[in-house]
């Protein structure tokens, strides 16, 4: 299997505004160095300690996006490089990520997670709490965060109506706060669509994707 080989395949299927987050969790050095030299920048890890040891052995013009569930516990141990946060659920995280931002001087960004699927177990947030948390006088503090976007997984299923309602009910939220623009939060990325559906999220408006299988093989 060519890691190089997958990358180019799957961007030459990309329009030039969506954005090629290469999931390699899981997966070792020496491949996410095979997709460094085809060209890739861009990695996307679920688990913190991992991410903080390729962050160590790799070049560092990589950007390194935490597309997993993050607790508020290990936020400090990537701080000081985490380029994106795609899973924030919570008002209590953006706290903390902003807090240990300010401990490094940075402004972290990150996207808000919206339940979208019919499955129990994914996390994130309903369009009531999202609108919680952004009329919330705590949330406009926190200056060392900036919201960049949402983010979205739709329920894993062979239905793609089921599929394309769900990404179609993320844009529509994405559309509506676009037009809010605050200091710290101000819409431009749409992150939705993964190995098995990512060319239906574009279709539906996605600008960011997260594909990992189909670059790396099956894990």
């Amino acid at each position: 299997m060519r890691i190089a080989e997958n990358i180019q395949n799957i961007k030459a299927t990309l329009p030039p505004e969506v954005t090629l987050v290469a999931v390699s969790k899981t997966k070792p050095v020496r491949d996410l160095l095979e997709a460094y030299q085809a060209g890739q920048r861009i990695f996307g890890e679920n688990k913190i300690q991992e991410m903080t040891e390729k962050w160590e052995q790799l070049p560092k013009d990589i950007e390194w996006h935490m597309i997993g569930h993050v607790q508020s516990n290990k936020v400090k141990y990537m701080a000081p490089y985490v380029t994106l946060i795609h899973g924030v659920d919570s008002l209590k995280l953006l706290q903390e990520i902003n807090k240990q931002a300010a401990k490094n001087n940075r402004v972290i960004d990150c996207l808000l997670q919206i339940h979208i699927a019919e499955e129990e177990t994914k996390f994130g947030l309903d369009a009531s709490e999202l609108e919680a948390i952004l009329n919330a006088a705590s949330f406009h503090s926190l200056q060392n965060i900036k919201v960049i976007g949402l983010m979205g997984m739709a329920t894993f299923t062979e239905d793609n109506a089921q599929i394309q309602k769900e990404f179609q009910f993320l844009k529509s939220l994405f559309d509506q706060y676009q037009s809010v623009q605050w200091p710290n939060f101000q819409l431009q990325t749409l992150s939705m669509g993964m190995s098995g559906d990512y060319q239906l999220a574009i279709d539906c408006g996605s600008t960011m994707v997260r594909i990992g299988s189909s670059i790396f093989g099956k894990r």
